[in-house]
């Protein structure tokens, strides 16, 4: 594990079939660009489609688990070959501990400051502001002002027109969910539609 070479996007799936995923990720890979790519876990089957992703693309891409809530599901995700976990919640200790002694990174959530520089002490790799789009665009690099240069990710609300932006105000990475592909884009296995979408996002942003 090595959180230098974990890519600036996070491309997030929920609700989806292991087919549609396999779909959407075989069109970032063909990107110029890294991705990484949670899959979470309130979608359908979730861990096997962990497990398939993990096994065709965990070589060359970063495969991981979102929602994840507590040691347990964190435990059977790893099992599954997810190489970090992303939790909406301040994931507590022990769980960090456990991804981090399997060499799995950590993206687990905060919002205020104290939040923040509790996940920061516990050891997490790196602190996901969410919903990122609930407090000003700003925020982040406020947050760095007393507390140095965190590893920040936006989540929640995050899109092609604000990306960039989040980017150049104290987000070192972007969790990106149903603004990038289109639901039924990815329900429908459109692949045209789907490049599209994947390049107007990085035309917006690179």
């Amino acid at each position: 594990m090595n959180i230098n070479h974990f890519p600036t996007v996070t491309v997030i799936f929920r609700g989806f079939s292991k087919e549609q995923v396999i779909i959407a990720i075989e069109q970032l890979e063909k990107s110029k660009r890294e991705y990484a790519v949670e899959i979470t876990l309130n979608s359908p089957d979730a861990f096997t489609t962990i497990k398939a992703a993990s096994k065709k693309y965990g070589k060359r891409m970063w495969i991981g688990a979102g929602t994840v809530k507590n040691l347990d599901e964190a435990k059977i995700a790893i099992d599954s070959g997810a190489r970090f976990v992303l939790s909406p919640i301040a994931l507590d200790r022990e769980t960090l501990n456990y991804c981090k002694n399997h060499g799995v990174l950590t993206v687990p959530s905060g919002l205020t400051p104290t939040e923040v520089w509790k996940l920061v002490e516990d050891g997490a790799d790196i602190i996901k502001i969410f919903p990122a789009a609930s407090v000003a665009i700003d925020y982040m690099k406020a947050l760095k002002g007393p507390l140095g240069d965190l590893p920040l990710m936006a989540v929640g609300g995050i899109n092609k027109n604000n990306a960039k932006a989040y980017l150049m105000n104290g987000a070192k990475y972007l969790g990106v969910g149903s603004s990038l592909f289109k639901k039924e884009d990815i329900e429908n296995k459109n692949i045209e539609g789907l490049e599209q979408s994947l390049r107007e996002f990085e035309e917006a942003i690179y």
